[in-house]
């Protein structure tokens, strides 16, 4: 078990989401930086899509009741392990009666902590990704003990490190396609929106990312259809939204871009303030 004593800003357990739901309005969830959240896993041999706990701009403080081991990566939330400095992308050993801690937010928004085996805590509909109206809980509380299974066995430690390349927490280029709505563009709005950067507004959080700046708009509203994780919506204020992990199923404001997978990872590591300039890929 890992009890939590303090809970941090927005930490929940999260793995790579609900699929074949979205008919029935499940959003997908999961993490919202998938390769973080991979790469932690992987350095600790678990499968790549093992549960973990998302860790948002702010840190618990977490016990560890078992002896097991760990993994961090994403942003660097200084984390320490009985008040003495552990490195990111490492894993470590931990033992019964250890503390886990965070501090200072040097980069990025989001870290992610893995253990070996991944978190037990329950599974609804195929995934332990929390979300409200699905699971029991929507992020962690305190006091809560996390399962873990200290069972699990065939960590090799030699493959434990490994130089990252920290690109996708330090880029703001988000690569994008056409979204199904583009073309309703006028050549001059479609050129605006790759000729200028785009400012995160504080209304950000797992479901959507507004941008501050307005792109004006006259097209029409479009008939209900269905969205995925990416989508950037043109409200008619002009307002850009960028739906994330935890998005509703179907939306009725046009669809101008969708952002490819890594790009969903690097803006999920932005916050408020933050500049994004939207690079077109061609197929």
């Amino acid at each position: 078990m890992i009890k939590v004593q303090k809970t941090g800003f927005y930490s929940t357990i999260q793995d790579f989401g609900r699929h074949g739901y979205q008919e029935y309005g499940v959003p997908y969830s999961g993490v919202m930086d998938a390769y973080s959240a991979s790469l932690a896993n992987v350095l600790l041999g678990n499968k790549a899509q093992s549960a973990v706990m998302e860790i948002t701009m702010m840190g618990p403080v977490l016990e560890f009741q078992c002896s097991t081991t760990i993994c961090i990566s994403g942003a660097d939330m200084t984390p320490k392990l009985n008040d003495l400095p552990l490195k990111l992308n490492k894993a470590t050993t931990v033992k019964s009666g250890d503390l886990l801690s965070f501090g200072r937010l040097n980069y990025g928004f989001r870290t992610y902590l893995a253990v070996l085996g991944g978190f037990k805590t329950e599974k609804v509909m195929g995934s332990r990704s929390m979300y409200q109206g699905i699971t029991k809980h929507t992020v962690i509380t305190k006091n809560d003990e996390l399962l873990v299974d200290t069972s699990v066995k065939g960590f090799v430690k030699q493959l434990a490190t490994i130089k990252i390349d920290k690109f996708h927490l330090n880029s703001n280029i988000i690569e994008v396609l056409k979204g199904p709505e583009f073309e309703m563009l006028s050549k001059s709005k479609q050129e605006l929106l790759f000729s200028k950067p785009f400012t995160i507004s504080k209304d950000n959080n797992r479901m959507a990312y507004q941008l501050t700046e307005i792109l004006p708009n006259n097209l029409e509203p479009i008939i209900t259809s269905s969205v995925l994780p990416g989508a950037v919506q043109l409200t008619p204020s002009g307002k850009l939204i960028v739906l994330m992990r935890d998005c509703q199923t179907t939306g009725g404001y046009p669809r101008v871009l969708q952002l490819k997978n890594m790009a969903i990872n690097i803006l999920s590591q932005k916050f408020t303030g933050n500049n994004i300039r939207f690079k077109l890929i061609e197929f």
